[in-house]
């Protein structure tokens, strides 16, 4: 396995063990974890889990909650592990083996009141140079954006919710291949600064949900006149707030 770092993430409240070199969870993570809605006593499944960190930070934001992580690379698999364990989690806490690209069905688990996941960016090799070998899975859909949200309907109750963070440019596809399978969407979009476009969004959707499209105000994470972050995103990065979806 690659040499890792020790990190600290949700203002020191969760430990996590990641690779040195290639992916790394940052930002994007932070705030998928912030979106997940799961209410007292549910049960959440994040979709390729990584190492842990949406999971961990999701888990401690939700202490009466369960959650399960399944991941296909078994170096990440095995760090999402040991760091359920660093954190005193594994009574309500796991991560699996399994492969979004396989049937929800294949799992043998009964459907969640939440999924959620931070898809690979991209599905078309040709749309960016060849990331490098230990960054590819964090960043190519090999059974592309369609597959990860064929298992994430799957994966979830009637009623249950599905969340992602994603690039804005995909937002129209999102909602179109969820269209068929849920609804009660709600967007939020993600701006570097105020006076820029969004590069990313969140976005919710309800199994069944019939409630009109929301586009909620948007996160802007930095202030030009500030800090690095936005007192909002500091809020949200440091465990303070969440991301509300009303």
């Amino acid at each position: 396995m690659n040499e890792t770092t020790e990190d600290r993430v949700l203002d020191g409240r969760v430990t996590l063990r990641q690779p040195g070199r290639g992916y790394r969870a940052g930002l994007d993570a932070a705030l998928l974890a912030a979106a997940c809605d799961v209410g007292l006593g549910g049960r959440a499944l994040e979709a390729g889990c990584g190492a842990g960190a949406a999971l961990l930070a999701a888990a401690a934001r939700r202490p009466q909650a369960r959650f399960t992580g399944v991941e296909r690379d078994p170096r990440a698999l095995a760090l999402a592990r040991e760091n359920i364990a660093a954190n005193g989690m594994e009574d309500r806490v796991e991560a699996l083996q399994g492969d979004v690209g396989k049937r929800f069905s294949a799992l043998g688990l009964a459907p969640f009141d939440a999924a959620f996941a931070n898809p690979p960016y991209f599905d078309d090799p040709g749309a960016l140079r060849g990331p490098a070998d230990d960054r590819r899975d964090a960043w190519m859909a090999d059974d592309g954006l369609e597959g990860w949200i064929v298992f994430l309907s799957k994966a979830v109750v009637e009623g249950g919710t599905i969340t992602l963070i994603h690039r804005a440019d995909r937002m129209a596809d999102i909602l179109g291949l969820l269209a068929s399978k849920a609804g009660s969407f709600q967007v939020r979009p993600v701006l570097p600064f105020a006076d820029e476009p969004a590069k990313r969004v969140l976005v919710r959707a309800v199994k069944t949900g019939k409630a009109p499209l929301q586009i909620l105000p948007p996160l802007i994470l930095h202030d030009r006149e500030g800090g690095k972050h936005t007192p909002e995103t500091e809020a949200i990065l440091r465990g303070q707030a969440a991301l509300e979806w009303r």
